[in-house]
């Protein structure tokens, strides 16, 4: 069998660095090359009508929207860090919520979503959907038990991030994919936040994972790119409709090589991650200027239990207050001096920013524009980067002396 035509259940003693490095590559199928061709074809080519019949008898592999190698290759390494049976690839984080949606859901379904998440994702499903006749219903499922009243006989799917986007809190994933099974519902997660080096949602009953590989799986802030991660039958459910008409949003092979690239290092870059986030989340809990902090791998939170449970450890990701609210976080930004003012994530770089500015600011060309449910005035999110960590801890110092 060769290297490509691996699958996650059939390397049990690779570990998950060994994997992010290796699987689905073999170099002596690619004249013997360490790092694996792009392929940046646009079609293929047929040494008979009958291959090309047979080709297309297979449901593809004729142009690069229905299949790339080096596309192939990131999916099929992407599946084995998730434990997924299959994984497909599209040009952003925003272009695998829709073909996810779209491909599965239809006229007259109705979406259950928590009721805080990517603001962009919210647009979504407050303006978007709805032109399609899919229904949202938002609910907080913090309480997993509010999941039961907002079930309706049309009820498809609940949709919701862990950890969330802004804030970096928690919900658990068990808890709500027990009942929305219960219910007959698909259970989509969006796991961008965590990313698989940290936590894998189909280990805990999500049939369907989402990942932006924008942030931590690519890590380097140099490209778009989403994935779709989960059962075989589903995930070709979303590449026959969802790429092949749809959306038609594939990545460019390039793309695909440079995430490629990333994920070789993202065991390595989630650890330190992790450790400045927490040592900054313990700095800013301590510190009298700061009214509350939320990163839920803090002993203290409320949500440890559930984080402990279904995450190996902490992301880079958190989100903190200030005793004078909107005003101070906007002095506070423009006191930093390290990190840097922007709106991604999973850099190397530690970004930070405020989104009640960004709502504020985007109400000139965008009157509905609106903070998530959930999100307040004060709340600064903060995507720890790969610094050292005093310099980081030393850059926040400076700026709360200022206010």
């Amino acid at each position: 069998m060769a290297a490509s035509e691996r699958t996650a259940s059939e390397e049990p003693l690779l570990g998950f660095s060994t994997r992010a490095i290796h699987h689905g590559y073999d170099p002596a199928h690619h004249s013997r090359a360490v790092s694996h061709p792009i392929y940046t074809t646009s079609t293929f080519a047929f040494g008979s009508v009958a291959e090309l019949d047979a080709a297309a008898a297979l449901g593809g592999r004729l142009y690069a929207r229905e299949f790339n190698p080096t596309t192939a290759l990131l999916e099929s390494r992407l599946a084995s860090l998730e434990g997924a049976e299959d994984a497909v690839v599209i040009a952003s984080g925003m272009a695998a919520f829709g073909a996810l949606i779209l491909s599965l859901l239809s006229q007259g379904d109705e979406l259950v979503v928590h009721r805080t998440l990517y603001s962009n994702t919210t647009s979504m499903t407050e303006q978007g959907l709805p032109r399609f006749g899919i229904k949202t219903v938002p609910v907080d499922l913090s309480d997993p038990a509010n999941l039961d009243a907002a079930v309706t006989s049309r009820s498809k799917a609940v949709y919701f991030e862990t950890p969330i986007n802004p804030t970096g809190d928690v919900l658990d994933i068990v808890a709500v994919a027990d009942r929305a099974r219960r219910a007959g519902l698909l259970v989509f997660v969006d796991g961008t936040f965590a990313s698989p080096a940290l936590q894998r949602p189909l280990q805990h009953g999500a049939d369907v994972v989402l990942h932006s590989l924008t942030k931590y799986i690519s890590g380097h802030g140099d490209l778009l790119g989403g994935a779709l991660l989960g059962q075989a039958e589903l995930i070709e459910e979303i590449r026959d409709r969802g790429l092949r008409y749809i959306t038609g949003a594939v990545p460019s092979p390039v793309a695909s090589s440079l995430i490629l690239r990333g994920i070789k290092t993202l065991p390595l870059r989630m650890e330190r991650h992790g450790s400045n986030a927490l040592a900054i989340a313990r700095m800013l809990d301590a510190h009298p200027l700061v009214e509350w902090v939320n990163y839920p791998l803090l002993p203290s939170h409320p949500r440890y239990a559930i984080a402990k449970k279904q995450m190996s450890a902490g992301s880079g990701m958190l989100s903190f207050g200030l005793r004078g609210g909107f005003e101070s976080a906007r002095r506070f930004l423009d006191n930093l001096k390290l990190i840097t003012l922007a709106v991604s994530l999973g850099d190397a770089e530690t970004l930070i920013m405020h989104p009640a500015s960004l709502v504020r600011a985007r109400l000139a060309v965008r009157p509905e524009a609106h903070l998530q449910r959930g999100v307040e005035d004060d709340l600064i999110r903060l995507s720890v980067g790969l610094e050292v960590e005093a310099d980081l801890l030393g850059d926040l110092e400076q700026s709360l002396s200022g206010l």
